[in-house]
């Protein structure tokens, strides 16, 4: 196990039952969790609005004042995008569906929760929540990939026209003009011209490599 702990906000107004949590969770892994209690939900949004650490909340639904239901909206309004678990006395399934629908993580009732139970819930909540950021993580990092692939593309079009048109500017003046009169100026043109006639051969050949080595090839030519 990670030598970090979890971070957990508990919000119960029941004591033995917030007492019976920590219980369970010291009974797992005596090092491995943090639990911060809070009773309803003004102190539970203050906490969360703290800039503390919290890396998921366990939620009763049935508490004063606003229950846990509107709680978690009111942090998804705050963009508090922190998993959370349910726990409530009893399996209601509307309740369930209605707590899914505002992207609550899991969903636990009490009188079934036991030492291993809840640890293991925990835990598999946050590591889906983790392997889910890390392919939103991949999927951002293919999208950018896309879009310089299609930049490229772009430049690479811009390109091809006016070069061939030097080309032929450029074939067209040496058949023509005596060699003593070409000079220095022409011979320049040549040069620049086959210069970026090959940097536009290396940009077409890394166009078709949608991988990360495909920036840092992009970066390693010399397009001035």
């Amino acid at each position: 196990m990670d030598a970090k702990k979890i971070n957990i906000l508990l919000v119960e107004d029941n004591k033995d039952f917030a007492k019976l949590v920590k219980v369970y969770l010291q009974r797992f892994d005596k090092d491995a969790f943090s639990v911060v209690w809070k009773e309803n939900h003004s102190d539970a949004l203050a906490e969360l609005g703290s800039g503390r650490e919290v890396d998921i909340v366990l939620m009763d639904y049935f508490l004063p004042g606003k229950n846990g239901l509107e709680i978690t909206k009111e942090m998804r309004k705050r963009n508090l995008d922190i998993p959370v678990v349910f726990l409530t006395v009893n399996k209601d399934f509307d309740l369930a569906l209605d707590v899914m629908k505002v992207g609550i993580d899991d969903y636990l009732v009490k009188e079934e929760i036991t030492s291993p139970v809840l640890p293991k819930t925990i835990l598999g909540v946050i590591e889906k929540r983790r392997l889910k950021d890390r392919l939103m993580e991949i999927e951002i990092s293919q999208q950018r990939l896309q879009a310089i692939h299609e930049t490229l593309a772009g430049v690479i079009k811009d390109f091809e026209a006016p070069l061939g048109a030097m080309q032929r500017v450029e074939k067209g003046l040496l058949e023509r003009l005596p060699s003593e009169v070409q000079g220095n100026f022409l011979k320049i043109i040549v040069e620049n011209t086959a210069r970026i006639a090959d940097k536009l051969e290396r940009l077409k050949a890394l166009k078709v490599d949608k991988t990360i080595k495909y920036i840092r090839d992009i970066k390693m030519i010399d397009l001035s």
